[in-house]
């Protein structure tokens, strides 16, 4: 408070504003970021004069003359987790899972301790969600209860950071980061300064101390982490875990990776001893016993490494509506846009007047324009209300001319169907398929493809 001729006046704390999506300030609301381009994205928050940690003076230092000390990789013992993560943790990183509540992310995250600690890892598990007794029981139910399994139920930054000092652990994992906050902020936990402070303060741990941490982060509705996306420039890896909770089945996806690919998916079931590893995805999402069906096409992706056989399903309808409805579950809707267009030109089949719903079965999402093919033929399928020939499988992206484009690994992609037991396999001309093999069938385009599958 100052006086001034008599008058109080209150000196008006300190406020800049923070973007929740990038992270980017301003001295005031604006209603679009200039760094991200995000629209109502400002959010107020309190400056605190004081100083709220004091980094330790780092030195200069020759690039020729840095020692290289890391790049030990240590597997968590679960095969699925260890391909996404490019054979397990780098030691030293920061590891960021998100995921829907209830998922399975706590599950998962305890299972990679038990294993770690069963190789001698000592393992600090910060919570603060579930009380030492929830953990407890969870941990029974997966057989995880192990000495080197140290619990601390808290959310004070603070007590963590001297619980790490005491305990000096090999891995830190919290549950969850929006539970964390630093007492030297005023805003209340979860809130944007909160997150951005603690994860940044997690980062410097985990560097100083030369330790591996994984944050189990929360999402909003439209999927993306909870939080600033400053948070997840801060991650060496931000894993999803995703799937429907009531299917069972979970799959976990990298979108940053600094030490490995992106590319490469893990699956999982849930069961009643926690996460199951899936070892033939191919086998888990198709069912070849149910006969012929309209609608109903079969492709293989390539996800990393790992080949992957996919049903595609589509249901085309007149629609009673002015503006057709098109639907699409783990497919991009402007790609099935660009396919109709293609299609209708090169076929002359009137298909701008029907709603068309388009899914992908096991909660798979399609990045790869290999399936292409299998959409179109899905389609007109259900068009036509006739089925496919049967243990057909079709490979090949769609050209704005309606020409069939070879695909990427297609010699994997032929292998893995002719395992499963695919007799018609269709690929494009432009491939080098082997000579003699009755099961490939060439085709230029897709009315050729039409004509040979419906005459």
């Amino acid at each position: 408070m100052k006086v001034f001729q008599g008058e109080c006046i209150l000196m008006k704390e300190k406020t800049i504003f923070v973007c929740s999506e990038c992270g980017y300030e301003s001295p005031r609301w604006l209603g679009k970021c200039p760094q991200c381009g995000a629209w109502n994205s400002f959010r107020e928050i309190k400056l605190d004069r004081k100083k709220r940690w004091t980094e330790e003076k780092e030195e200069v230092l020759s690039l020729d003359k840095i020692e290289l000390t890391g790049g030990e990789r240590i597997p968590t013992g679960i095969e699925e987790v260890d391909r996404v993560l490019g054979n397990g943790f780098l030691k030293g990183s920061i590891v960021l899972i998100g995921g829907d509540p209830g998922i399975g992310k706590s599950t998962l995250v305890l299972e990679i301790a038990r294993n770690l600690a069963e190789k001698g890892y000592k393992i600090l598990y910060v919570t603060g969600e579930e009380s030492p007794e929830q953990i407890k029981q969870r941990a029974m139910r997966l057989k995880a209860t192990n000495k080197n399994i140290l619990i601390f139920p808290g959310q004070d930054l603070e007590e963590i950071k001297e619980i790490i000092e005491d305990a000096s652990p090999s891995f830190l994992l919290v549950d969850s980061i929006q539970t964390v906050f630093s007492p030297e902020l005023p805003q209340a936990p979860g809130s944007v300064s909160q997150v951005r402070e603690c994860g940044l303060e997690f980062l410097r741990l985990t560097k100083k101390k030369k330790i591996t941490t994984v944050l189990i982060g929360h999402v909003t509705k439209d999927g993306t982490l909870a939080g600033p996306r400053t948070l997840e420039h801060m991650m060496d890896v931000v894993l999803y875990l995703e799937g429907e909770r009531k299917s069972g089945l979970r799959i976990l996806r990298s979108s940053k990776n600094r030490f490995g690919s992106t590319e490469e998916i893990g699956i999982f079931e849930m069961s009643e001893e926690g996460l199951r590893e899936v070892k033939d995805p191919s086998l888990h999402f198709v069912d070849l016993n149910h006969g012929e069906r309209e609608g109903t096409a079969y492709t293989v992706l390539l996800e990393g490494k790992r080949p992957l056989v996919v049903e595609i399903q589509a249901l085309v309808s007149p629609t009673p509506f002015n503006i057709p409805q098109r639907v699409t579950t783990g497919f991009d809707p402007r790609r099935l846009s660009m396919l109709l267009a293609v299609t209708e030109k090169f076929t002359g089949l009137m298909l701008r007047s029907m709603d068309i719903f388009l899914n992908v079965t096991g909660g798979i999402k399609i990045q790869d324009s290999s399936a292409d093919l299998s959409v179109v033929m899905a389609m007109i399928s259900s068009f036509r209300k006739k089925a496919l020939p049967a243990l057909s499988v079709f490979l090949g992206e769609v050209g704005l001319g309606g020409e069939i484009r070879p695909v990427s690994g297609l010699n994997k992609r032929i292998e893995e169907a002719k395992r499963l037991g695919f007799n018609n396999i269709y690929i494009p001309s432009a491939s080098s398929p082997v000579k003699g093999d009755k099961r490939l069938k060439v085709y230029n385009n897709i009315r050729e493809v039409i004509e040979s599958c419906f005459g």
